[in-house]
This record gives C-alpha cells, sequence and structure tokens, in this order.
C-alpha cells in the first residue's frame, strides 16, 4: 500500500454530491496521512533510522515506480494525494445535463459520489443561479456522470449514494414496478463495480443484482456518539422502541448494543392512502407492546419523508407516559412541509431530539433547529473507499457493536 505517492484512488462529485464530497476527500486525506507517520515510525524504530530518511526512502520508492518524470513535491516529506477529480456538469436551457472530467482518469479507481435526497438550491458549471433539483434530476446527473468516467478509461467505477433512490419501492403488489431492483441492473449495464450506501431500505434490493456488490454501511455508531454528548445512555429508565415492525431489527441492535429493553409500536396502516405530508399519514389504529411510563424513549428509524408516521408515533408514545422521547434518522429528508410539522410537534412537546446524519445535505434552517442535531458519516465512507481501493475487507466498518461497547466503557 502507498500512502504519499498520488495513487489511482479518485473521487468524482455530483453537483448533488459535492459538500459530502469534499467531507469524504478530506477524511480521506487524514486517514493517509495517519498511516503514513505510523508506517514511518514503525520502520524507523525496527531499523533504528532516523524518521526523515525513512520518508525519503518511502518517496524515494514511490517516484521509481512512478511514470512521472517530473517533480512531485519535497523528497523528505509526506506528500498529501488530491483524490478529487475535477468534472464540470452542465445543465442546458432544456434541461439536458452534459459531464466532463477534466483530467485523465484513465486507469484510476473512481467513486462518484452523489446525494440524491439533496433539495438544497445547487448551482451547476456555466450558470450563474441556483436551482432545485428532485431525486430524477440528480439521477440523470448520476448516470451522465457514469457515463463519461466510464467513456474516458477509469479501471473500475464505483457509486457513492448515502441515499438509494427509490429504495422504498423494493417490493411490488399487483402491476407495480420493482424500481429499487431495477435501477441497480441499469447501473450494473453501465459497467458500475459497486454501491456504497447508508442503512438501505430493504437489503432484498441487492438480491436482483448479478455482479455488482453492495455496501452497506450503518450510522448507528455515530448517531450514538452524538446522542451520547447529550444524554446518559446508561440510564436505568432508558427503553428502545420500534416505531414498527419494518424497524424491528434495526432497534434490537441498539437495544442488544445499550443492554436496554425493547418495546414495538404496532400500527395498521391503509396503503390505499398515499401521504403526501406529515398531516395526512395512512395509519389507522396504533398499539405499543411494552412500557413507556415515565422511561426515556430512544426510536431508530432508516428515513425520514414526510415525518407523518414519526409524528403520530411520538405522539402516542407521549400520551402514554414517556418522559423523553428521542428519534434517530439516518437519512433525515425532511420532504414537503415536514420541517413546519416537527416544529409544531415540538412545540406541543411530542419529542424532545431528533438525531439525523450529514449522509444529507440539509440546509442551515433544519441543521440550526435546536431539537437536531447532526452525526457525521463522513469519516465511516472514507474508510469504506480506502478499505475497498485496497481490496481489504469492509467487514470491520459493518458492525459498530464493538465500537459502541468501548464508547460506553469510557462514559
Amino acid at each position: 500500500m502507498s500512502f504519499s505517492k498520488p495513487t489511482s484512488l479518485g473521487v468524482i462529485a455530483c453537483p448533488g454530491g459535492e459538500q459530502f464530497a469534499n467531507e469524504i476527500t478530506s477524511h480521506l486525506k487524514t486517514i493517509y496521512r495517519t498511516r503514513f507517520e505510523k508506517k514511518v515510525s514503525y520502520i524507523s524504530r525496527l531499523y533504528n533510522i532516523d524518521r526523515e530518511e525513512v520518508c525519503k526512502q518511502s518517496n524515494f520508492a514511490n517516484d521509481i515506480i512512478s511514470h512521472r518524470v517530473s517533480a512531485v513535491g519535497d523528497s523528505s516529506t509526506y506528500r498529501s494525494p488530491s483524490f478529487k477529480i475535477p468534472c464540470k456538469i452542465t445543465k442546458f436551457a432544456n434541461g439536458e445535463l452534459k459531464a466532463e472530467i477534466l483530467r485523465s482518469i484513465r486507469g484510476a479507481d473512481v467513486y462518484i459520489v452523489q446525494d440524491m435526497a439533496n433539495m438544497t438550491p445547487i448551482r451547476f458549471s456555466g450558470s450563474d443561479e441556483k436551482s432545485l433539483c428532485s431525486v430524477n434530476d440528480h439521477l440523470m446527473s448520476l448516470y451522465v456522470t457514469i457515463d463519461a468516467a466510464m467513456k474516458s478509461g477509469a479501471r473500475r467505477v464505483s457509486l457513492v449514494l448515502p441515499t438509494y433512490p427509490y429504495s422504498r419501492q423494493h417490493k411490488s403488489k399487483g402491476r407495480e414496478g420493482l424500481t429499487a431492483s431495477t435501477l441497480g441492473r441499469m447501473y450494473e449495464s453501465m459497467g458500475v463495480d459497486r454501491i456504497i450506501t447508508l442503512d438501505i431500505h430493504s437489503k432484498e434490493i441487492s438480491h436482483c443484482f448479478h455482479k455488482l456488490s453492495l455496501e452497506n454501511l450503518h450510522a448507528s455508531y455515530q448517531i450514538l456518539r452524538q446522542l451520547n454528548s447529550k444524554i446518559n445512555l446508561m440510564d436505568e429508565d432508558f427503553v428502545v422502541v420500534s416505531p414498527d415492525t419494518g424497524a424491528i431489527e434495526r432497534n434490537k441492535f441498539y437495544a442488544n448494543s445499550l443492554k436496554k429493553p425493547l418495546a414495538l409500536l404496532y400500527k395498521e396502516r391503509d396503503y390505499s392512502k398515499v401521504t403526501r405530508s406529515a398531516a395526512d399519514s395512512n395509519i389507522i389504529s396504533a398499539r405499543l407492546l411494552g412500557d413507556v411510563t415515565g422511561k426515556t424513549v430512544f426510536m431508530a428509524d432508516d428515513m425520514l419523508g414526510t415525518g407523518g408516521t414519526l409524528i403520530k408515533a411520538m405522539k402516542l408514545i407521549r400520551e402514554l407516559g414517556a418522559k423523553k422521547i428521542i428519534c434517530s434518522v439516518s437519512l433525515p429528508m425532511f420532504s414537503g412541509s415536514a420541517v413546519e410539522h416537527f416544529d409544531e410537534a415540538y412545540k406541543e412537546g411530542y419529542f424532545d431530539y431528533i438525531v439525523g446524519t450529514n449522509a444529507v445535505t440539509l440546509p442551515e434552517e433544519i441543521l440550526s433547529k435546536e431539537w437536531f442535531f447532526s452525526a457525521s458519516v463522513s469519516n465511516l465512507f472514507a474508510r469504506s473507499i480506502s478499505r475497498v481501493h485496497h481490496n481489504r475487507s469492509v467487514s470491520p466498518l459493518l458492525d459498530n457493536s464493538k465500537m459502541i461497547q468501548r464508547m460506553l466503557k469510557k462514559k
């Protein structure tokens, strides 16, 4: 593994994923510098050689095998790779998009970052004005970028999609389509090797792929670490509540990790009704299996759309006597008028905190809410990219139990 020479690892940001890509590349630089420093210290101690000399020898070894014949940096210090590949995506007046990669990526291992849930205004190349993009706009932006990367000779193309688009269309009834798996096969047919995502709505989606690999990361450690600075996770009156049967495995993990009781909110829904805002949830009735009276309740879900289901659940739990209510969502989309409804619910006292992640780019309006906290998962994605690039296992990143236990012992 080389740490200091410009590696073949490259990150391309679609316009929607620009902010998340910048955070990932920043962490990648820190990861490689830290590994380089550790390696130099280890070699220096083992062979009793001066650190500066080890740095020089390491750079010498890299320069010997490099195709470059010009200076690439100081010979005796660490040379940080750039990672970010410049890319221009132009939006024409009729809405068509064009991607152009601005330096050679022939033979490179490319990771394309796109935030499918980004609802903040975005500026395309050649335009002075910012515009809002739908998930379909982000999807088309991703397609033209994949196409440009493949045609530019990238050795391997992987997608970094914290929000897997159309993931709620993972099963069908009657004559409905299976759009989530269809999109995966479309990426596959374009030559994409792998998708790295966060808390995918259904693991069944990956069952429809032929060769495409799916790395499904989890934000549980990052969320609990953020929460640990706000409340006492070891409180005897702490209880984990699954907001519905679909989230039982996720909340079971939290209950096991925190060694706390698990309750379940069972809901009857009218699936003929499509929810467009938090005010028109399709829940007909709900019952709680467990006890929340006088307790601090923690609920975890994978995504927050309009938020109607979550607000109804919080209201019911509060009416049942919960002392404090905290919810976590890996993908806080806040679709439609969700923010206004959560503001009202907070004023009514239905909940205390919502903990989300930076996997979705949110406007300052939401980030500054006193009831919202954001946990960073950028480092998690950077470490997974580094491991995939060097053909190392990502398994240590998929199970957060040990890290959670270490964090709780320190408290």
